[in-house]
């Protein structure tokens, strides 16, 4: 019997309830209308939508020049994700690419872990653990691993953003963002301007050379050898990049967009990078406005967090809060008063940003904008004092009031010392060597289980992971024994979760998701709280892992709050690309939000309301933290926790039934991802019988999958 389309629209919908400025002539952008003449893209580093304190406006709620821009000229989806794991470099780069972590290469960050690739020939086990902030192509060793940090899956260094704009006649800024630009003082001077250049003898090389850089159109005057250009190479770009160039560095990008010096949004001079950690509002902006001025029509910028204390800093607070004792923290409480200032000068830097651009005829109307958070935290603090503290009429403080730390401050995440706990715990299990990283979800790698072998012992593994799936410890913040793993995934559930790169190199044993109050890193004693750092990220909770993004401009509808929409990082890109009438040289694993556009700026296949339908069953099925990604952190972990040394059966039925699910998503997956591309960038329809065979299969995997779990 012929399927009607009603029929269709219905079984999708069920599922898815669970002043103008004138255009620079070198970049055309095919937008809706011809309309959108700059792209400006910032992403918040931990600022957050959603209230720490019932009691203390949120990080947005503080800077409302800001919220009432996004809330009353665009849309803001306020249901927005994460990959896994959930840290600044993964998430920037998720965003920027429009894929997940085993096709950018950086499923483990801030920094990952590789195994000694010539381990046991050397006799010696002893990894590396490279930073994820590297320039795009730069290596994870240029001697001993020369594999590319920034990887696709087929092992080729990833695609980069800023192509698509420079092919199309548009010079790309870029703004402290995640690997844009030089992150580093060693390989990626080195990289970008040769061995033995005069650029790695300079004296400071941080403030000249890192953060800051400008990707130019072709053979566009702004990058000439005048100007202290240097080629743009990208050697595995698809369809080639040559005769590109680019300035590097806040030494060569001042001099081209502020002859006269560069200020930042409150007249305080910015006399070189200000660095990645500490990079305010007020400068970045600055940067923004002079590249907007001076040619550079898309820029790409980074904000750091509110919540740590950034004293000295331009407008900021002088001083970090006291720690009874003496010294002073890292960090802050929500609504404590160096917070609550910190987030005023956000909102000033913001407020004059805005009347900045309308002075210089860029708004909502010609320009279209993006912002967001990489990733949302779970804050380590005791309760605030007074109880009804609101942090901006009644400061809040953050005091142990009774029990063994009484008097003392109590924000700061709990550190766990890993090794020591499981020594503690399992005595047998003492002597192990292994490697893992310091994080809240501690990625683990085991000696002689890399890609060189050696081990020994081939049960060690399955030893280990149940003796973690049952570590406990003493929460100083609850004053409760509390179980340290909330989940644990190996092997199979991490290519479930796209956390298998094409560098085996680089893949744990496996990752440890644990309790939101602990990091674990080696300290003395085995447990202690850490006055530096309050706000944990990287494992899974809804508050870490559920973020926001919103866009304004041409083809945005004006919808305010939207909490209903389904999204991930992973749709950013496709979106942007979309209302700019560009597309990359790769299909992405996000889709376009045509929820949050005008039906004027959609093509006739996206207006159609199976692009919907398909795109809210597929991101439940492939995305990390989706409805199969959550499934499958369930039932991995009760296998990773299952068995005996003599009976391991629930184990290997779980994880063959897990392999093969995953398996059957990632060719439904691929298909649909498929179709929403087609219709996005080549307007091809969506065939109707199509689309219900594919959700008739997403839906069937995802139900097996809750059968699984059972």
């Amino acid at each position: 019997m012929k399927l009607t389309r009603v029929l269709l629209l219905f079984l999708l919908s069920t599922a898815l309830c669970g002043s103008a400025a004138a255009q620079f002539n070198g970049c055309p952008l095919d937008s809706p209308g011809g309309q959108i003449h700059h792209i400006v893209y910032i992403q918040f580093d931990n600022v957050h939508f959603e209230r720490d304190n019932p009691n203390v406006p949120a990080d947005l709620e503080q800077m409302p020049h800001l919220l009432n821009f996004l809330q009353h000229n665009g849309t803001l989806f306020a249901n927005h994700h994460t990959p896994l794991i959930s840290h600044t470099a993964d998430d920037i780069l998720t965003s920027l690419t429009g894929v997940y972590p085993d096709r950018h290469g950086q499923a483990v960050a801030n920094s990952f872990v590789t195994f000694n690739v010539n381990f046991p020939a050397t006799n010696k086990y002893w990894d590396s653990f490279p930073s994820s902030f590297t320039y795009w192509t730069d290596q994870v060793n240029a001697s001993s691993d020369p594999v590319f940090s920034m990887i696709n899956e087929e092992g080729n260094n990833a695609p980069a953003p800023w192509v698509p704009f420079t092919r199309h006649g548009c010079n790309v800024g870029a703004v402290s963002i995640a690997n844009m630009e030089i992150e580093n003082t060693s390989s990626d001077i080195v990289k970008v301007f040769g061995a033995g250049s005069p650029e790695t003898m300079d004296k400071n090389k941080s403030a000249d050379f890192e953060g800051i850089a400008i990707h130019c159109a072709l053979n566009d005057p702004l990058c000439s050898p005048a100007n202290n250009a240097q080629p743009d190479v990208l050697p595995s770009e698809p369809n080639g990049y040559n005769g590109y160039y680019g300035l590097f560095g806040h030494k060569f990008v001042q001099p081209v967009i502020a002859p006269s010096g560069l200020n930042d949004l409150f007249g305080n001079p910015i006399t070189g990078f200000p660095g990645f950690g500490n990079i305010s509002p007020a400068q970045a902006l600055g940067y923004i406005e002079a590249m907007l001025k001076s040619n550079v029509p898309i820029v790409f910028s980074y904000i750091s967090d509110a919540h740590d204390c950034h004293a000295g800093t331009p407008g900021d607070p002088t001083t970090c809060p006291p720690v009874p004792g003496g010294g002073t923290a890292g960090t802050y409480g929500s609504g404590e008063a160096g917070y609550v200032a910190q987030l005023q000068a956000y909102d000033k830097a913001f407020g004059q940003f805005f009347q900045d651009l309308a002075n210089m005829g860029i708004d909502q109307t010609n320009t279209l904008f993006i912002i967001s958070a990489d990733e949302q935290d779970h804050q380590v603090a005791g309760p605030p004092s007074p109880a009804n503290c609101d942090g901006v009429n009644i400061p809040c403080t953050y005091i142990y009031q009774s029990g063994p730390n009484a008097g003392q401050r109590s924000v700061g995440e709990v550190d766990g010392d890993l090794a020591a706990l499981i020594g503690q715990q399992f005595p047998s299990l003492a002597n192990v060597t292994f490697d893992y990283h310091y994080d809240m979800a501690p990625a683990i790698y085991l000696e002689g289980f890399g890609p060189a072998g050696g081990a020994t012992d081939p049960t060690l593994p399955r030893q280990m992971e149940r003796a973690t799936s049952a570590l406990t410890g003493l929460d100083p913040v609850t004053n409760n024994v509390e179980n340290l793993a909330l989940y644990q995934v190996d092997y199979v559930g991490l290519k479930a979760l796209h956390m298998i790169t094409a560098d085996p190199n680089r893949t744990p044993t496996y990752v440890m998701f644990g309790n939101t109050n602990f990091y674990f890193n080696p300290v003395t004693p085995s447990i202690s709280q850490e006055t530096g750092y309050a706000w944990n990220h990287g494992g899974v909770a809804p508050e870490i892992n559920t973020t926001w993004v919103a866009f304004v401009g041409p083809g945005v509808r004006n919808n305010g709050i939207d909490r209903w929409t389904w999204t991930d990082e992973t749709d950013i890109r496709p979106t942007i690309l979309f209302l700019s009438g560009l597309q990359d040289d790769y299909i992405h694993d996000g889709r376009v939000i045509s929820e949050g556009l005008h039906q004027h700026a959609l093509s006739p296949a996206l207006r159609d309301p199976l692009y919907e339908g398909l795109s809210g069953i597929y991101k439940q099925l492939n995305a990390p933290v989706g409805a199969f990604g959550q499934r499958t952190l369930s039932i991995s972990t009760r296998a990773l926790a299952s068995g005996s040394a003599t009976d391991d059966s629930r184990y290997t039925f779980l994880e063959n039934g897990l392999a093969s699910l995953t398996t059957q998503r990632d060719g439904v997956a691929q298909q649909i991802r498929g179709v929403l591309d087609a219709a996005a960038f080549q307007g091809k329809p969506i065939d109707p019988f199509q689309a219900f065979q594919l959700f008739a299969r997403a839906q069937r995997i995802l139900w097996e999958i809750d059968f699984l779990g059972f």
